[in-house]
């Protein structure tokens, strides 16, 4: 599923989460079992150990539209 959001787009497998952003080449992977969401501030979060990375949504729709493909739940 690709999720279009104001800075980029998110795609989303039940396996991985990739965030490409419009103004430059960079991409942020991680695999689902790094991911938290969190409804309070619509951001979705990695933590691979040394590797970390957080993304703020626009609106919950969006929020949902990804834990629906993954399975995961928001705290």
């Amino acid at each position: 599923m690709v999720i279009d959001f104001s800075i980029g787009k998110i795609i989303v497998t039940v396996n991985e989460i990739q965030c490409r952003f419009h103004d430059n080449q960079i991409v942020l992977t991680a695999s689902v079992d790094d991911i938290s969401c969190f409804h309070q501030g619509l951001v979705i979060a990695a933590d691979a150990g040394t590797v970390r990375w957080s993304i703020k949504l626009d609106n919950a729709a969006q929020l949902e539209q990804v834990l629906n493909c993954t399975g995961l739940q928001a705290q």
